[in-house]
């Protein structure tokens, strides 16, 4: 059985910590049960400079349960450089990484799913929306016309595809060579050099708390998404733990 971490980046999300916690805890007994993760592996929160209480839930729940480990990000960084330090971490550990935000609108029953293609052979696995319902009239409207914008720009994003996916430590490897903060992960990911496989889901209403992705946010995303294009692989990877203040339960 392989290790497995699950890496969930977070920014002021106390109000659905507890539901995460629960939620994934017993997505992750489930792996263990059906003999896709070893005993060892972790549900990993990556606190990307909270201001609320965020972090100290994260604290309490790893000295409860040991499946639950953090990193604590030296300030706000931005969910792109939370998600690859969370993922630098699994890679460091050589574990099998499976991303998802603290929301709970990733169907976090999806990830069993994803495994079972990992067994199968797959080094990377995208969850895709079966549809955009859940999403405002307006976000809906926009992320339409900003995969036709990137696909016209010539970008192989998968369409609907965000950061909910599994990648093996092989695919992390490839991953480790792009450097620089803030990468635009979901423009990487189809040039790693392995095919990416799909497992479709139903995203659901946000459990609690609001949104991080303000419109200034997005048009920044969009920008990430351009560059991304003219990043290049480094001859040597990059280094675990760049922007990690505190550890526990690692």
């Amino acid at each position: 059985m392989e290790k497995y971490f699950i890496v969930v980046p977070c920014y002021n999300e106390e109000e659905v910590l507890p539901e995460t916690f629960r939620r994934l805890g017993g997505c992750l007994a489930g792996l263990v049960e059906r003999g896709y993760a070893s005993p060892d592996s972790r549900v990993l929160f990556v606190n990307d400079g909270s201001t609320d209480a965020t972090w100290r839930l994260i604290c309490e729940a790893n000295a409860r349960d040991g499946r639950f480990a953090g990193l604590c990000l030296d300030r706000n960084r931005g969910h792109q450089t939370a998600l690859t330090e969370g993922l630098m971490c699994a890679r460091d550990k050589r574990a099998v990484s499976v991303s998802i935000d603290a929301d709970l609108q990733d169907d976090v029953g999806a990830i069993e799913k994803m495994a079972a293609k990992h067994a199968a052979g797959a080094h990377i696995v995208c969850g895709v929306r079966v549809s955009r319902q859940t999403d405002t009239f307006f976000k809906r409207n926009t992320a339409r016309a900003y995969y036709k914008l990137m696909r016209l720009l010539g970008s192989s994003l998968i369409y609907d595809h965000a950061d909910f996916r599994l990648m093996d430590p092989e695919a992390l490897d490839a991953l480790a060579l792009f450097h620089g903060d803030d990468l635009f992960l979901r423009g990487l990911i189809t040039r790693l050099g392995f095919e990416c496989e799909t497992v479709s889901y139903d995203r659901a209403e946000r459990f609690a708390g609001e949104s991080k992705y303000t419109l200034r946010k997005m048009l920044k995303l969009a920008m990430r998404g351009f560059a991304s294009g003219r990043s290049r692989p480094m001859g040597l990877a990059r280094k675990p733990y760049e922007h990690t203040k505190e550890l526990v339960g690692l």
